[in-house]
């Protein structure tokens, strides 16, 4: 994992999203594949252009996320990302929504990505699609047994979008386990996709735990540089397109923005 780790030497880290559109087998694919890998590279180089440090790609347009990607959501992800890595200078990581552990680990192995991001790795949860168990001791083992113990795993604790099956876990608990579960870093969250995460919280989670700690949602130029006075990185995706539509391209000014103000 030396290359991930290099990724937080001596700066405050920015990754930034390529969010997918609907991929094939979901509810809203548009029966459009040129046009999933027009928009995702268009959007990849737009943020590596405007200064981000990594990419992490996501499909984002699957809603309503399921537990596990179907095959074809999988074969296209891969072929997305391949591309975006083989014309991009960036780290990569993968994000395959909502927490699917396989196709995300088998998607970095193939494509040679860096690290993943894995939502539900130590906490049990209650989401839209029912009760979620976490996949850290699942996740490790398939890692090991595909010979992709080079991935780093990101590890949201306590993720957005979901709600704890017992309440009164202090988020200070999950971080420690999830560092115990061989996290490479942890991700902090506020409550739903482009809510800001509170910066109390950050805090907490940055007193227990000694690796990388990424806020995961809410950033924006007008916030970062206090959010990076505390964390180590962020991932920043919905305040970088161009309108309030997530389907829209991201924006080459707004991403200059935010790392200017860094």
């Amino acid at each position: 994992m030396k290359a991930f780790n290099n990724l937080f030497d001596e700066k405050k880290v920015v990754i930034g999203m390529v969010h997918l559109l609907p991929l094939p087998g979901t509810p809203l694919y548009s029966n459009d594949i040129p046009g999933i890998y027009n928009q995702a590279l268009k959007d990849a180089r737009t943020l590596e252009e405007g200064g981000v440090n990594a990419l992490m790609i996501e499909n984002f347009g699957d809603m309503p996320f399921k537990k596990n990607l179907e095959i074809e959501q999988v074969a296209t992800m891969a072929a997305v990302s391949s591309i975006i890595k083989q014309q991009t200078d960036l780290q990569i990581g993968i994000d395959a929504a909502f927490c699917d552990y396989k196709a995300a680990l088998s998607i970095a192995l193939a494509i040679q990505a860096d690290f993943v991001r894995l939502a539900v790795f130590v906490d049990t949860v209650e989401s839209f699609n029912g009760i979620m168990e976490p996949c850290s001791a699942d996740a490790l083992a398939y890692r090991k047994a595909i010979g992709a113990e080079h991935v780093a795993i990101l590890a949201d604790i306590q993720v957005k979008h979901t709600h704890m099956l017992i309440p009164n876990i202090p988020i200070e608990e999950s971080a420690k386990v999830a560092v115990s579960c061989m996290a490479d870093a942890i991700i902090v969250t506020g409550s739903h996709t482009g809510g800001e995460t509170p910066i109390d919280t950050v805090k907490r989670v940055k007193a227990v735990v000694d690796c990388p700690v990424i806020i995961g949602s809410g950033v924006s130029s007008k916030n970062i540089k206090e959010q990076l006075v505390i964390a180590d990185g962020v991932i920043v995706g919905s305040s970088l397109k161009s309108t309030s539509d997530p389907t829209s391209l991201v924006d080459i000014e707004k991403v200059k923005s935010l790392v200017e103000n860094i």
